[in-house]
C-alpha cells in the first residue's frame, strides 16, 4: 500500500486531488496538511512513498518546504504542483530535489502519469522543461534566476507589497536577515526600491498584476 503525504492549504484543492488519486490508487494512504511547516513535520515523523506539494502555502514555502525535505529525506520523492506556467518554475524547484513539476491546470490524467512515472523513480519532466533545462547550460541566465530559493522568495514577496517584518513574520526569519536579502536581491536586479522589484516581478510574470 502506497502512502502520500498531500501539502495544500485549500481543502477543496486537496479534496479534488485526493479524488483523482483514489480512483487511480483506491488503497492508497493520503495524509493532509495545509502549510509547509506541517509538511516538514510530516516527514520528519513518518514514511512516505511520495509527497505532493503546493508551491504556494502560508508561512514556509513549498520551496523552502521541498529543500527541507530533501535534507532529512533525500530519498523521498516530490511533485511540486503550481498554478504558475511551468517555464517559470518547473526548472528551479527541479534543481532544488523536486521529482516533478505540474501545473494546476493540467487534466487529472497527467496528475496520475506524474505520479506513476515518479513511483517508478523516474522523473516527471514535461519536453519543454527538457529543453529549458538542456539550453541553460549555454544560456545566459536571466537575473532573477540568479536569486537564490530563499531570495527569490522574499524578493516575491517585496514585489506584491510585503514590509520587511511583514516577510520576517511570514517566513520566521530576523528583520535583518531579510533587510539583508533585500539589499543582495536589489543588487542582482539592478533595482533600486521595492516598486521596480513589482514592476520587474510583473513584466516577467513572477506575480499577478498589481496596482502599483
Amino acid at each position: 500500500m502506497k502512502r502520500i503525504l498531500l501539502a495544500d492549504d485549500h481543502s477543496f484543492i486537496r479534496l479534488g486531488l485526493i479524488q483523482i488519486l483514489k480512483d487511480e490508487y483506491p488503497t492508497v494512504e493520503i495524509t493532509e496538511v495545509a502549510d509547509g511547516d506541517s509538511l516538514v513535520k510530516e516527514v520528519s515523523q513518518r514514511t512516505y512513498d511520495l509527497v505532493i506539494s503546493d508551491l504556494d502555502m502560508p508561512g514556509r514555502s513549498g520551496l523552502e518546504a521541498l529543500e527541507q525535505v530533501k535534507l532529512l529525506k533525500p530519498d523521498l520523492p516530490v511533485l511540486i504542483l503550481s498554478i504558475y506556467p511551468e517555464e517559470l518554475y518547473a526548472v528551479r524547484v527541479l534543481k532544488a530535489g523536486a521529482s516533478g513539476y505540474l501545473n494546476k491546470n493540467a487534466a487529472p490524467y497527467e496528475l496520475i502519469n506524474a505520479v506513476q512515472r515518479i513511483l517508478q523513480g523516474r522523473k516527471y519532466i514535461t519536453p519543454d522543461v527538457s529543453e529549458k533545462l538542456l539550453g541553460q547550460s549555454g544560456a545566459t541566465a536571466k537575473p532573477h534566476e540568479t536569486l537564490t530559493n530563499r531570495e527569490f522568495e522574499i524578493f516575491k514577496l517585496l514585489a506584491q507589497g510585503k514590509t520587511l517584518t511583514q516577510i520576517a513574520d511570514a517566513m520566521s526569519l530576523a528583520l535583518t536577515t531579510v533587510s539583508t536579502h533585500r539589499g543582495r536581491i536589489l543588487k542582482k536586479l539592478d533595482a533600486s526600491s521595492n516598486s521596480e522589484l513589482t514592476r520587474y516581478a510583473i513584466a516577467h510574470q513572477l506575480i499577478k498584476d498589481i496596482e502599483l
